[in-house]
């Protein structure tokens, strides 16, 4: 397995990259998003361990997304098994997207725990026990520096899982070596992802742009309240499947293709086609 360096203007088309892959298949990807996040709320409401369940959910429904991306940037309709297709790649890489989710759950319930340190797990009460947020604790010194805390020790662990779901399933990396290798190419690539991250940011900023304006026109001809608030999440929620239908190029690009033997080909096996032009590789 080789790891790929490429340049900073690789962000951008990551970007657009995943905004055409979505809009070949809007419907079926939003519904297909729509359903993880479903599970993943739903998961929330098993007593005691349900949020643990649902964060240990995440780098499968993630790999979901890539797989439909995949698809869709290939021509074909993903369709809702998609959804599964962690589960049925065979024992050995089901046990190890497991473990996968495992690692995920019990780091980010650590970043969780550590920032309780520091507010007396409020913050942790509002972002996973769905607590409401009132502009007294937003204002709260304590509250601002456990949710500072937590994006800065998010920030290594989306690195670390990043490309970790993907190598697992298609370069069947062990999860912990995944780990490794996904924030290496994060690191060696930083360029590419700043760029990647800020083109997202310019993406948002814009949708939110678009749904003021509509917000506003809706307001002048009287049709305001629910019907803006449904614009919003629905905008909300598109921007959001847009954004893990670019993932897998990040992962196309940062890694040289699995060899797989063509007879034993699955087709959700089958990552999106690496450019003509493909960037020089290293050893990993």
């Amino acid at each position: 397995m080789k790891l790929h360096i490429v340049p900073a203007r690789t962000g951008i088309a990551w970007v657009k990259l995943g905004v055409r892959a979505f809009w070949r298949q809007p419907m079926a990807l939003a519904a297909l998003f729509f359903m993880t996040m479903a599970a993943m709320s739903l998961a929330t409401m098993i007593p005691l361990v349900g949020p643990a369940i649902a964060l240990a959910l995440l780098p499968s429904a993630t790999l979901a997304m890539m797989v439909a991306a995949a698809q869709a940037s290939q021509g074909r309709f993903p369709m809702p098994t998609v959804l599964l297709v962690a589960f049925r790649t065979g024992r050995e890489r089901l046990r190890d997207m497991l473990t996968l989710g495992v690692l995920y759950a019990v780091a980010f319930l650590g970043i969780m725990g550590l920032s309780a340190l520091l507010d007396g797990g409020q913050f942790a009460q509002v972002y996973l026990g769905g607590a409401p947020m009132t502009r007294e604790i937003a204002e709260n010194p304590d509250f601002q520096r456990a949710m500072w805390l937590s994006m800065l020790l998010y920030l290594p662990l989306s690195l670390l899982f990043w490309h970790a779901p993907g190598l697992v399933h298609w370069h069947g990396v062990p999860p912990v070596k995944a780990l490794f290798f996904s924030i290496v190419a994060c690191v060696r690539n930083f360029g590419a992802f700043l760029v990647y991250g800020l083109g997202w940011l310019g993406v948002f900023l814009l949708g939110g742009l678009v749904v003021s304006i509509v917000s506003a026109l809706l307001a002048v001809a009287g049709l305001a309240g629910s019907m803006a608030g449904g614009i919003m999440v629905g905008a909300a929620m598109m921007l959001a499947a847009m954004f893990f239908t670019s993932v897998v190029f990040t992962f196309r690009d940062c890694f040289e293709p699995p060899y797989t033997p063509q007879q034993e080909e699955a087709p959700h096996d089958n990552p999106p086609p690496s450019p003509p032009d493909a960037p020089p590789a290293g050893p990993l």
